[in-house]
């Protein structure tokens, strides 16, 4: 499990994002702050992988507390959330090492297709650490797994499908390590196997997932699907 702490300065935020990270498969939320000095105490305390990090906190701003966290030797992730959209706060973000920026108001879906991105960095890290240097494939896809591009979803949706699950079931491809089923899609995004397999035709058909089959015992192939980059 990827133990995250949330920060918000407004409680009921702070619970509504908590819920969301609830809802991603391999998260759990284990601490909740609503200052910066909160926030810096409970990673101080250790056991926490990811912060989200609100910009605008009572006490001091949230790259601030982030400046403040590296100062300690503290390399904990921060993915921002804020309603702070200039270009100078996101360029700060960025050399403090932000390895997101998802700006306020977002969806479940957004917040959920990052949360997966930083699930498969976490496992292409730990794969590529095994093997104590990393070339430069390795180290592209260490890169890579933090795209979050989605698909090309509009014009020329299908009735009946939306963007967010389009992009949802994206990010998710986007972030395996391996051709996925419908099945495994299904697992991971919360959608029920018929919808995955709709969206997963389409997206096929589109050009944006390439499609193979896996023979088992029974005979009949299994239909896998893996992200094709744009």
């Amino acid at each position: 499990m990827i133990d995250v702490l949330v920060v918000d300065d407004d409680f009921r935020v702070a619970e509504i994002n908590a819920k969301y990270v609830g809802k991603v498969p391999g998260f759990r939320v284990t601490a909740r702050a609503h200052s910066a000095a909160q926030a810096l105490t409970c990673v101080q305390r250790g056991g926490i992988d990811l912060v989200l990090l609100d910009h605008y906190l009572p006490d001091r701003t949230g790259l601030e507390l982030v400046h403040r966290m590296r100062e300690q030797g503290l390399g904990t992730d921060v993915i921002m959330i804020t309603a702070a959209g200039d270009v100078a706060t996101v360029q700060q973000a960025m050399r403090l090492g932000a390895l997101h920026y998802l700006v306020k108001p977002f969806t479940f879906a957004a917040l959920r297709t990052r949360l997966e991105s930083y699930a498969a960095l976490r496992r292409t890290v730990d794969r590529v650490g095994g093997r104590g240097v990393a070339g430069q494939e390795q180290v592209d896809r260490i890169f890579g797994a933090l795209r979050t591009t989605p698909a090309p979803s509009s014009p020329g949706l299908p009735s009946g499908h939306s963007e967010p699950t389009t992009d949802l079931i994206c990010g998710v491809l986007h972030g395996a390590d391996e051709p996925l089923s419908a099945h495994e899609v299904a697992a991971r995004t919360g959608l029920s196997r018929s919808t995955a397999q709709r969206y997963l035709r389409h997206l096929e058909q589109a050009g944006r997932l390439r499609l193979s089959l896996r023979y088992g015992d029974t005979g009949r192939p299994e239909h896998r699907y893996a992200w094709v980059a744009p």
